[in-house]
């Protein structure tokens, strides 16, 4: 039966919608047709902009929408960073504190230490603007730097102790951040940095990805910038939570009743499933552009007015802060407290051992932290390239722009700048090129100023925006090798242990130890045995060699030799370098033409050694 359109009259609801909106998608598309074009457009390799290496799926207004997005996922940091960094004291005296941490002259120390967080919001609005623009700018990556949460905890509660009560000063531990910044630039011009990451086996690498997704959702469900859905516990690691925070055992963390009860006891928690969950994904499955931001700032739009059940501003003392702070709506706060307090007069007999030991600590947490975040986040991207060993583009500029801000921001009074594992909300959202580390950067700038504004973002409202994220991050774990268990079990290692441990660092430390153990002990038996023993599916096992391919490090070059250490064009070409599913070159046509030239000239030049056919991450 043939079916016939009947014309809809006119006022219909198509008519409306032809009328109204259909010249703003018009207009759009002529902006970014013309910006794409441009010398803008090309310096970001924007579709349509004619360079070799474009990026087919990246468009000028969706990145504008990406690093909304990120910036509106990492907004809370302008505000829990201040609160975190601050509990350190930094020059806020406190006289005798007692076993419950209250100063003898506790007046004097909340006014101080109020003040001292005024300067670190400025500090960190400032810096996380600063670090995103220049990373974006030089890197053209959509990733945004920050003061990193879990580093800003490692500085406060382990190196310099809450109210200054640790081991090392916060002037010492400002100063060892300031050198290690410098000492990663070093690694960074030498290559060591990104080699470092290239010898990591890429089962690893993946599983760091997708442990970075389940980190995201546990963030998300957390009460500190969540939605407050699970919380610690004393019998178990983790429990349900959904009860308001003044039902919060303060001693355990649990909550005493109304656990999920109804909405009517914890509405925050609900608004922010319903609204900020249930409906950016219903957005999201009609390819609705701008859903995660439509879900934050309805949330938050909804959480303001004061004296409903659902406020951000509560009638309590801090509640009453946060909304006399956010009654200024435009405010600067000049940093008085943070600022330069490096110790320089390094003649102490203490000052030695303190300094060694923030910078060891730093060194290795912050290393593996962002050099993990940055990969991951490259990868979920399609950036992560299939020769050189799987590098990104521009990896040493990246790696340098991280160290430098790192240098910058301890002059501000701050904890180590990375990679923020959120600016996944950006990628998930289009962001493809560093127009959405710039967008996201500039917001920050502009939030120095309406940091009240900004500031008011609700946990609740992000919640489940980290949550969807983690949900896109984690679908990588199909390509994590599970067919041999030498492989499988250092994969899953890391992939759980960075959520519960709540850290990159230490989840990827955690999974190298095991890999490194594990095979070793595999490869005794193995070469003991003459190779008649060897574990089941050992075929199977992924291609491993601590001399990657891509330009080795030129501070090694100085003291191998070629045979040491096969060139660059050998083993991108030599089809023993298997080359792992989901590693792009980019989206380009260029790229992709010219990885199947490289696999035609390893065949003619490698006849011998060509693999028959299976599946890529057996062992050739």
């Amino acid at each position: 039966m043939q079916t016939v359109d009947i014309e809809e009259p006119p006022g219909g609801p198509r008519s409306f919608w032809k009328r109204n909106f259909s010249w703003v998608v018009r207009f759009v598309k002529t902006i970014d047709n013309k910006v794409n074009k441009s010398t803008f457009g090309r310096l970001f390799r924007l579709r349509g902009c004619g360079h070799p290496d474009e990026i087919s799926d990246a468009n000028f207004s969706t990145e504008i929408r990406a690093g909304l997005t990120t910036f509106a996922t990492m907004a809370y940091i302008i505000a829990v960073n201040a609160s975190i960094l601050a509990d350190s004291g930094y020059d806020c005296r406190c006289d005798d504190p007692n076993k419950r941490g209250v100063c003898e002259n506790q007046l004097e120390w909340s006014q101080c230490h109020e003040e001292l967080k005024l300067d670190l919001i400025t500090a960190t609005a400032a810096l996380a603007g600063l670090s995103s623009i220049v990373f974006g700018l030089l890197t053209n990556l959509p990733v945004a730097l920050a003061p990193g949460m879990g580093l800003n905890a490692y500085f406060t509660y382990q190196v310099v102790g809450l109210r200054g009560t640790g081991l090392v000063s916060y002037r010492v531990a400002l100063t060892a951040i300031f050198v290690e910044g410098w000492i990663f630039m070093f690694l960074a011009l030498t290559g060591m940095r990104h080699w470092l990451v290239k010898i990591i086996p890429t089962t690893i690498k993946t599983a760091s990805g997708v442990g970075i997704g389940l980190f995201l959702t546990l963030i998300g469900m957390s009460y500190s910038a969540g939605i407050g859905i699970v919380t610690g516990a004393v019998s178990t690691p983790l429990t349900i939570g959904g009860c308001p925070v003044e039902d919060l055992n303060t001693e355990t963390g649990e909550c005493r009743y109304h656990m999920m009860t109804s909405p009517k006891a914890n509405p925050q928690m609900w608004v922010g499933i319903v609204f900020g969950g249930i409906l950016t994904a219903f957005l999201m499955a009609f390819r609705v552009k701008s859903a995660i931001i439509i879900g934050i700032a309805l949330v938050s739009v909804m959480s303001w007015p004061r004296n409903t059940p659902i406020t951000y501003f509560p009638n309590t003392a801090e509640g009453n802060d946060r909304w006399n702070y956010f009654r200024k709506v435009v405010d600067f706060h000049p940093i008085k407290h943070t600022l330069g307090k490096q110790q320089w007069n390094w003649s102490s007999d203490k000052f030695g051992l303190d300094f060694v030991i923030a910078l060891v600590t730093f060194l290795y947490v912050d290393l593996i932290d962002c050099t993990a975040t940055l990969y991951s986040m490259a990868r979920f991207c399609n950036r992560v390239r299939r020769v050189d060993g799987g590098d990104f583009p521009r990896a040493t500029v990246a790696y340098c722009t991280d160290a430098l801000c790192i240098s910058i921001g301890a002059l501000l009074g701050c904890s180590p700048v990375t990679a923020f594992v959120e600016s996944g909300a950006g990628i998930a959202e289009g962001g493809r090129t560093g127009i959405t580390a710039i967008v996201a950067g500039v917001c920050f700038l502009i939030s120095v100023f309406f940091a009240p504004i900004l500031a008011s973002i609700p946990p609740w409202a992000t919640g489940c925006t980290l949550i969807l994220v983690g949900c896109l991050m984690i679908r990588q774990v199909t390509r994590i090798n599970w067919g041999y268990i030498g492989d499988a079990i250092p994969s899953f290692v890391t992939l759980t242990f960075m959520p519960f441990s709540y850290s990159v660092a230490y989840g990827l430390i955690a999974g190298i130890v095991t890999y490194i153990l594990l095979n070793t002990m595999i490869w005794i038996v193995v070469k003991l045995s003459g190779e008649t023993i060897t574990p089941n599916d050992y075929e199977q096992k992924e291609y491993w060699t601590w001399k990657p391919p891509g330009e080795k490090p030129w501070i090694i070059r100085i003291f191998s030799k070629s045979p040491f250490w096969a060139s660059k064009r050998d083993q991108s070409q030599d089809p023993r370098f298997p080359l792992t599913e989901g590693e792009d070159t980019g989206s380009s046509d260029h790229g992709q033409s010219r990885i199947a030239s490289t696999v035609v000239a390893a065949e003619e030049k490698y006849p011998e050694r060509t693999p028959s056919p299976r599946p890529l991450r057996q062992l050739h």
